[in-house]
């Protein structure tokens, strides 16, 4: 019998690499594109438009890991150009697309990871967890590509949601956690030279600390599923990974 704590650590990598490999890929660009945005503002627009038309440290506290004055200006410049929500629809529709162009509709590892993937999501407690709660809101689509894009859209939004609450439970900064994680990636998130933090082992035991914490958090939710429920979760993500031409 698989443990949730198991399922969680098989699918956890395919579900965050499936479920942002969408961002920028071209079409998502030209689309961005097409309403006046380019991708990094397609970006903030998209992902933070199911929060609403919402200031910007609204959009900051829920993505966590940026540099706030980078997001104030990428969020308010955008939304001059774009109402927000109606970029958040036109950003999950990228999704729905590349899983429509990639991902047969036939492969019967779909239909049956749709089916597990929406009770993990629907099982999962939303509270505290803006974006996740967020994608919760927007409408499923009918077909089985683009639902199943959708649904690891959502899984990837819950964990990532979860692990930033872990992160501030544990006592860590998102800029401390951030860096500690992905440091090649800390200026391009917005963060300067002097943002640099000093880290040593108390922080990484405080990230490894909220890495536990997130996999307890989520672990109700996954432990919905018997095991045949996990089982079509773990081979729809391993579909959905070698379908979309991705690496994890």
């Amino acid at each position: 019998m698989t443990s949730p704590d198991e399922l969680i650590a098989s699918v956890s990598p395919g579900i965050a690499t499936a479920g942002w490999g969408f961002y920028f890929i071209p079409e998502t660009l030209e689309r961005g594109r097409g309403i006046g945005l380019d991708g990094f503002r397609f970006y903030f627009l998209g992902r933070g438009g199911v929060l609403g038309d919402v200031e910007a440290p609204v959009v900051a506290s829920a993505f966590g890991y940026f540099e706030p004055g980078l997001v104030e200006h990428m969020w308010n410049t955008g939304r001059e150009r774009v109402e927000p929500r109606e970029a958040g629809k036109a950003y999950l529709e990228c999704a729905h697309e590349m899983g429509r162009a990639r991902l047969p509709d036939a492969d019967p590892r779909l239909g049956a990871y749709c089916d597990a993937a929406q009770a993990v999501v629907e099982a999962a407690e939303p509270a505290g967890l803006a974006l996740f709660a967020g994608v919760l809101g927007e409408p499923l689509p009918e077909d089985v590509a683009a639902r199943a894009v959708h649904l690891t859209v959502a899984l990837r939004e819950l964990r990532g949601s979860a692990h930033l609450l872990a992160v501030r439970a544990s006592g860590l900064s998102p800029r401390v956690a951030h860096f500690l994680r992905r440091p090649d990636d800390f200026a391009m998130f917005g963060w300067k030279e002097g943002d640099v933090p000093q880290v040593g082992d108390d922080e990484r035991r405080r990230l490894a600390t909220a890495d536990t914490l997130t996999d307890e958090l989520v672990r109700p939710a996954f432990g919905v599923l018997d095991e045949k429920g996990a089982a079509a979760l773990v081979e729809g993500v391993r579909a959905l990974v070698e379908g979309l031409g991705l690496e994890t």
